[in-house]
This record gives C-alpha cells, structure tokens and sequence, in this order.
C-alpha cells in the first residue's frame, strides 16, 4: 500500500496537482543510497519536479530550527529534513519513520504516504506543497 501511494504521490507531482520541494538534505541522503539506479531515478524526479529547494546557504537558519524541533526527540538529520519543509514552507512533510511522525508543529504536518494519499483523494487535490 504504502509503494502504491509513494506512485500515485509522484503522478501528482508530475501532474502539478503537488509541489515537490526538496534541500540539500534529501540530496545528501539520496548521495547515501547504495544502488545506483534508484539514486539516478530519485536525483532526475527531484531535478525536474521540484518546485523549491533550499540550499546549504539556508544553514543558519535551518540549524537554529532544528536545534529547537530536536529538543522535542526528534533526530538530528530528521530535525534538519523538517525545517527545511519548514523553511520551503511546505504544507506537509511526508515520512515513513513512525518516530518522526509523533512530532507535532502549527508550522507544518507530517504523515505517511498512505495517509496523506487518502487525505488527497478526500480533498480532490489542493494544490499543497510537500
């Protein structure tokens, strides 16, 4: 369910019925992934969908807010992932770790892919940016 999800998350996204943003965080994490070409795959979706993206440049400001979302228990790379969202100004912060999605912020919401799927099905697609 949750792979059918990721798909039909992407197809919007290429749609334009959502806007993708991504940082230098999800860039660095996808640089991690061992198998070339999902990394490929997941490098030129980001390039050619991605509507926003914040640079290494936005470090202060990230740090800062994410030294404040850790002080919640969240983990530092996920603390940076989220304030990137955050600083994008991202309606939504779609996860699959069930730890990250027990942090809770007016700024922005997280959920799981199966989830927020359904949540677009019910909504008939805002135009929402994750």
């Amino acid at each position: 369910m949750e792979s059918q999800a990721k798909l039909k998350i992407q197809a919007a996204i290429r749609e334009g019925v959502l806007e993708l943003a991504t940082s230098y965080m999800t860039a660095y994490e996808n640089d991690k992934n061992p198998y070339e070409m999902r990394r490929n795959n997941i490098q030129t979706f980001q390039e050619r969908y991605a509507t926003a993206h914040v640079i290494e440049t936005a470090d202060g400001k990230i740090l800062d807010m994410a030294r404040e979302i850790e002080a919640t228990g969240v983990k530092h790379k996920d603390a940076c992932h989220v304030a990137c969202a955050i600083l994008s100004q991202c309606d939504f912060f779609l996860t699959t770790d069930d730890r990250l999605l027990k942090y809770r912020s007016d700024a922005i919401k997280l959920e799981n892919p199966i989830d927020f799927q359904e949540r677009m099905e019910g909504i008939g697609h805002g135009n929402e940016r994750s």
